[in-house]
């Protein structure tokens, strides 16, 4: 097998692809712009390569992925600045055919699809992005559905909803867990009643490595659904039920999210994906099934319990939380 390239590998998703990859005993290269954080993060496992990169330099890119196998394209930016997704993408999506990268696997979100149109989402659901996060998520879909077409490189793409877990800071349950850990009172953005589906990390990364060997996997996107439709309000009370402490928490509406926003830069840029809380995108991964077999999906009440074991004490967080990007 070639070699497997992390780009953007410190986040909770690379960790979880990592850590596939570290079971099925195979090595891989983490890619970032730290060389400090990659080896706090994975200077401990022999089978890591540690690179760094400098995403705005040309040669620093081409440098990352030569040799490269298989890109695992995980590249975040700050939420006020996602006009930086599609020029990234770009930059290493040239620098990937320029290596002879073969294949891309992008790890991806529902903002595509913008406001559903029906009440479960498939893969043949119209990609109409009606926000700008959404138009700007498409726009580097678009950049890769047009190379693999071209027979520049095999491009896959898989669909993330929310996600949560152990060490998921970005989660709009992470409030609720450390403050049900605490026995205190946790903030929430709403509507919290509305159906609503979470991926639990861990459950991420061999459902990325089974994707990415499969052949048939390349030249389109795939959905991977959470472990059933839920709700916010269902699982924060299980939360803190599983912590021992009667549940605790205020809800922040939209209005109040407005005004935050006008000293938040996050909030302010939340604003235009409210829409998620009131008409969520429901994905439907029969088609991801269908190739892969079973797909690991810990249960909620599972996930809670392991996430919870996995806090440590500490005040509760003073950010704000991150909807999958």
């Amino acid at each position: 097998m070639g070699t497997v390239a992390l780009f953007g590998a410190t986040g909770v998703v690379g960790h979880s692809i990592a850590q596939a990859l570290w079971g099925q005993g195979r090595g891989y290269r983490v890619v970032g712009r730290s060389r400090e954080g990659l080896q706090r993060e994975f200077g401990a496992d022999p089978q890591a390569e540690i690179v760094t990169w400098n995403p705005d330099d040309m040669a620093s890119i081409q440098a990352a992925a030569r040799g490269v196998q298989t890109l695992i394209y995980l590249v975040g930016v700050p939420y006020w600045q996602f006009h930086l997704h599609p020029v990234l993408m770009k930059r290493t999506l040239d620098a990937a055919i320029a290596e002879g990268v073969e294949r891309i696997v992008f790890i991806a979100s529902v903002y595509p699809y913008g406001r559903p149109r029906t009440d479960v989402v498939n893969e043949s659901h119209p990609r109409v992005p009606h926000t700008n996060k959404g138009r700007l998520r498409k726009a580097q879909e678009d950049l890769l559905l047009a190379a693999d077409k071209a027979g520049s490189i095999q491009v896959t793409i898989l669909r993330l909803p929310d996600f949560y877990g152990p060490g998921v800071e970005n989660s709009f349950l992470h409030r609720a867990f450390v403050a049900a850990s605490q026995g205190k009172r946790a903030q929430l953005i709403g509507p919290i009643d509305t159906p609503h589906e979470f991926v639990y990390v861990p459950d991420v990364g061999p459902t990325v490595t089974a994707l990415m060997d499969h052949p048939g996997a390349y030249g389109r996107f795939w959905n991977l659904g959470g472990a059933g439709v839920t709700s916010q309000a269902a699982l924060v009370e299980d939360i803190y039920a599983q912590a021992g402490h009667p549940a605790k928490y205020s809800v922040l509406g939209p209005g109040m999210v407005r005004l935050i926003g006008l000293f938040s830069p996050f909030m302010r840029e939340l604003g235009e994906m409210h829409y998620l809380h009131t008409s969520p995108v429901i994905m439907d991964d029969s088609a991801l099934r269908a190739l892969l077999g079973d797909i690991r999906k810990t249960p909620y009440r599972d996930g809670i319990r392991q996430t919870l074991a996995a806090l440590s004490p500490a005040p509760v967080a003073t950010g704000h939380p991150h909807p999958a990007p």
